[in-house]
């Protein structure tokens, strides 16, 4: 570690204006992960490296691949994969940033929900470097308009939660298309066996590097949690607002509709917050995080995919409004904060039925998270007050008050009032209707079985690695009515099949279509499990549901209380070349998909396609459906022509 706090950027072999664009942004020691990845790239070595967020990854690919671009050439060079469209862009800035004195550098990120027609003319003209999500780099390359014949480097970004949202068979499927010579470089979090298995299948005798930043990066985040009930949430978010000194934050909560609901109560109390979801417009989105960037907005309320990637060096706190889903989605919330060595603040609330998870996340960061105290009336009154007088300091510091001072002089000859009570009633004019000062209730405090935790002993004798559940027969768990708008449905894969949330939210986001900000609740039972949808879900996304395969089980979905009809006996189907694409309902199983008995009657397990044979089984199966269509047109106009002939008198032949 000593060798790589004295080293510098000056002695990695980087390219005279790759060196005097960090020396632009003040950039003088790389990081560990740069420290190590940024020579081998250069080498031409494949790089297979394990890193968390906010280690300085992004730098240590894009300053080697630059280095060893050829300006002259327009075809693609380049191409990075990220799974979400907001890290797309953020990592193709990076890349503009740090190309700022290549002379005719160009950089095009690509994802869903933007127009086609733009981003072809752009690979068009030529572009150095493309940075996109799997499934529009993916309609790209099917269209012919991404050429990859002179790709030089690959970069994975992110593999691991590329897998957790479903786009792992793209990711392979693009690998497959790429020259064999390229030179691949995988960065994850994490390091799942699919992914291990990508790294194995299509990387050469690659430099693994492992950069363990997990302690040290919560030792920089002081981590708290507040168990609340839904009712007094907002109120137990607006103390810690007043009370807490922040730069920037980011509120993390479940679904979209939450996130404007939160902000909008957030702004009428006076904060400057704004929502970011995946309704909202991409320009929109990119607005507001332009202006968290710059001061013109303190407060996010945001969802995990649409914050995901998210680097802002103001957001000093990070709320967890709503506990997530499982411990990953915690570590990646607060790893927005706390980044590249800065001090933040993680604070959690946590339900009583959520304690178990809160036991998972400590485990999962090594981290005892202690327990906060909501700020008091007093406090939050003495805060109040302090902030008061500031500002009158402030405006009497910097504002020209000489036409003011000439009314109130005036004010005070003419009612013979003095000018003490003239000030009362001016402040009381401009503080309106809310009262500046809290009135004096009892600050809730915790249970006492919270505080008492630490001496929770588990209730069973045996409990398998990370799990959650007691070995005792389980008992039907009694939930909350889904949310106003949502609808429960069951599926039909459980414990038993080793699925997690992750699984089931990642494969209904992108199989069905849905936005993962619309799957609300998910509760896993043993060979079952319950999942809050919108009650307004399309009748062809809820047919298409039925067919999507998730733990090796189709969802076979069903509404609470309608009994499930039996499971199909169809393989998966493809996804479509979107990034959330859709089951097709006339893609038919290819031939030999019934099992197959030795002599001893025994099942044989059947080989999985590969990416190239699933891709040529769908596009069978679309030409088989095209060509019955056109059958069945010809048979309609054949019959018209008869009924026709018939209606004149004349006979059919």
């Amino acid at each position: 570690m000593s060798e790589s706090e004295q080293l510098t950027f000056q002695q990695l072999a980087l390219s005279a204006p790759i060196l005097q664009a960090l020396n632009d942004v003040g950039y003088e020691t790389p990081s560990p992960i740069q420290a190590e990845t940024i020579p081998l790239l250069l080498s031409g070595r494949d790089v297979l490296g394990q890193a968390q967020t906010g280690t300085g990854k992004t730098a240590a690919f894009a300053l080697p691949a630059l280095s060893n671009i050829d300006i002259n050439q327009r075809d693609p060079q380049i191409l990075v994969l990220a799974p979400t469209r907001e890290l797309a862009i953020q990592v193709a800035e990076a890349f503009h940033k740090y190309a700022k004195h290549i002379k005719g550098f160009s950089v095009l990120p690509i994802y869903g929900g933007q127009e086609y027609g733009g981003q072809i003319r752009s690979l068009k003209r030529g572009v150095h470097a493309v940075v996109g999500t799997p499934g529009r780099v993916m309609d790209h390359i099917r269209k012919g308009t991404l050429n990859l014949d002179g790709l030089k480097t690959l970069v994975l970004d992110e593999a691991d939660e590329m897998l957790r949202m479903g786009f792992i068979d793209d990711v392979e499927w693009i690998l497959e298309q790429t020259p064999k010579t390229r030179q691949i470089a995988l960065f994850s979090a994490t390091m799942p066996t699919q992914v291990r298995r990508i790294a194995t299948a299509h990387l050469s005798d690659p430099a693994q590097i492992t950069i363990k930043m997990k302690t040290a990066t919560a030792n920089l985040i002081r981590q708290r949690f507040w168990p609340v009930s839904g009712m007094h949430k907002l109120d137990a978010l607006t103390r810690i607002l007043e009370a807490e000194t922040f730069d920037g934050m980011i509120i993390f909560v479940r679904t979209r509709i939450a996130t404007v609901e939160v902000a909008e109560k957030l702004s009428a109390r006076g904060f400057t917050a704004s929502a970011l979801n995946g309704d909202i417009p991409q320009a929109q989105r990119e607005r507001t995080i332009d202006q968290l960037k710059k001061g013109k907005v303190d407060i996010i309320v945001a969802t995990d995919v649409a914050a995901r990637g998210l680097d802002v060096e103001r957001i000093s706190h990070v709320v967890n409004y709503d506990i997530p889903h499982d411990t990953e989605a915690y570590i990646h919330r607060i790893g927005r904060t706390g980044r590249a060595g800065r001090e933040g603040d993680a604070i959690l609330f946590v339900a009583p039925r959520e304690r178990r998870m809160l036991n998972a996340i400590e485990r999962a960061t090594s981290k005892k998270i202690e327990l906060m105290e909501l700020p008091s009336t007093e406090l939050i009154n003495d805060k109040r007050i302090a902030q008061f007088k500031q500002a009158i300091s402030d405006t009497l510091a910097t504002e020209d008050l000489g036409l003011f001072k000439h009314l109130v002089e005036q004010y005070q000859n003419e009612h013979n009032v003095p000018a003490i009570e003239i000030a009362s009633a001016l402040a009381k004019l401009v503080q309106g209707d809310s009262p500046l000062l809290l009135q004096h209730k009892p600050v809730p405090r915790a249970d006492k079985a919270w505080e008492a935790r630490g001496n929770d002993q588990p209730r069973t004798r045996d409990r398998g690695k990370g799990s959650e559940r007691s070995d005792r027969p389980q008992r039907p768990r009694k939930d909350a009515p889904p949310e106003k708008g949502m609808q429960r449905f069951r599926i039909e894969v459980g414990h038993i099949h080793k699925v997690m949330p992750g699984n089931i939210v990642g494969a209904i986001a992108n199989e069905a279509n849905i936005d993962a900000q619309n799957i609300g609740r998910i509760n896993i039972f043993d060979d079952h499990s319950t999942i809050d949808l919108p009650a307004d879900m399309p009748d062809d996304i809820y047919a298409g549901l039925k067919k999507v395969w998730v733990a090796g089980q189709t969802l076979n979905i069903s509404r609470e209380g309608e009994a499930p009809k039996a499971p199909s006996k169809r393989s998966p189907a493809r996804r479509t070349s979107d990034d959330r694409g859709r089951v097709f309902d006339d893609e038919k199983p290819g031939k030999g998909s019934k099992s197959k008995r030795d002599a001893g009657d025994k099942p044989v397990k059947k080989a999985k396609p590969g990416v190239k044979a699933r891709e040529r089984e769908r596009e069978k199966a679309a030409a088989k459906a095209k060509a019955k269509t056109a059958s069945s047109k010809a048979k309609k106009t054949k019959a018209a022509g008869k009924a026709k002939k018939k209606a004149n008198g004349k006979p059919s032949l």
